[in-house]
């Protein structure tokens, strides 16, 4: 009996896994639960966009022109005759793209440098704060612009230049954790120890800067795809024929199409909100998920 007692007490103290323990704190975060659903729904459509959608998205019906929905076209057609419905799902794809792969780009490379910013300092930690200072100091949209203009608007140029445009953001925040972490007594004792930079900053600033850096990423894929939206709605981003929900809102731009065909501007409209909530609200349950600190518990 004693013996069962003690399998049973040693089990109910058994800590859980930091890996659990983040798990169930993100399960009950319910706006990133829902936040979750609907970004791997966008994500699923996406993937699977033959699938889902009716037809192609630069098929064109003559005899359908600027129609309401109906059992044929769910979301009914533009002014060329092409399905809205198969255009919308057609440009999760751009946005995604898009915003996943410059959020990578400018959180990686901002990460890196306010790593080496951080434990370097001097000469090389000026430098780097200069360079990230001299960025944010130009107006983004304008930078992206001027770069659609001299290098051709294009999903690859979008890429890059929100990615060169957005890294000084999670410099900062990476600068700011490791000048944090520079004075630690456990980090003084692995530098004597004879641990290198580059150790140091994969075995604790990394780890350390996690949580800031995660909110970074989702606030960078969010901005993302926000400007993918705007710059190929002004015509400087994705190009037609190719689908996108920025280029699908420039019928938006005449006052009869807003108040007679909403649903060619109102479906790409939710979908641009829908994700970017989405991003927001997953980026705030895995902050509080990784750093308990910051945990507010279920909402």
């Amino acid at each position: 009996m004693s013996a069962t007692n003690t399998v049973l007490t040693a089990a109910v103290v058994q800590p859980r896994s930091p890996r659990r323990a983040a798990l169930g704190r993100f399960a009950r975060n319910r706006l990133a639960l829902v936040g979750a659903i609907v970004l791997t729904t966008v994500v699923l459509v996406a993937l699977f966009a033959p699938v889902v959608a009716q037809q192609a998205p630069t098929h064109v019906d003559l005899d359908a022109i600027r129609k309401a929905p109906s059992a044929l076209h769910w979301l009914g057609t533009d002014a060329s005759g092409r399905d809205v419905f198969a255009r919308v799902v057609y440009a999760s794809r751009v946005s995604l793209v898009v915003g996943v792969a410059a959020a990578l780009f400018s959180v990686t490379l901002g990460t890196l440098l306010g790593a080496v910013a951080g434990m370097s300092r001097g000469f090389l930690d000026a430098v780097i704060m200069r360079a990230a200072d001299i960025v944010l100091s130009f107006p983004t949209i304008v930078v992206i612009i001027v770069l659609a203009g001299v290098l051709g608007p294009s999903v690859t140029m979008l890429i890059v230049a929100i990615g060169a445009t957005h890294w000084p953001q999670t410099c900062r925040v990476v600068q700011g954790v490791t000048l944090s972490l520079r004075e630690k007594e456990y980090l003084h004792a692995a530098r004597a120890a004879g641990a290198g930079r580059w150790w140091l900053i994969r075995k604790h600033v990394l780890p350390a800067s996690l949580p800031p850096v995660i909110v970074s990423a989702t606030i960078a894929v969010a901005q993302a795809i926000m400007l993918e939206a705007t710059l190929s709605f002004l015509g400087l981003g994705v190009q037609p024929p190719q689908a996108s929900w920025g280029n699908m809102l420039n019928d938006a731009q005449n006052l009869t199409v807003i108040q007679t065909m909403p649903w060619l501007w109102l479906p790409p409209g939710i979908a641009i909100a829908l994700t970017v909530l989405s991003v927001n609200f997953v980026g705030d349950g895995l902050r509080d998920a990784t750093d308990p600190r910051q945990s507010k518990g279920a909402r």
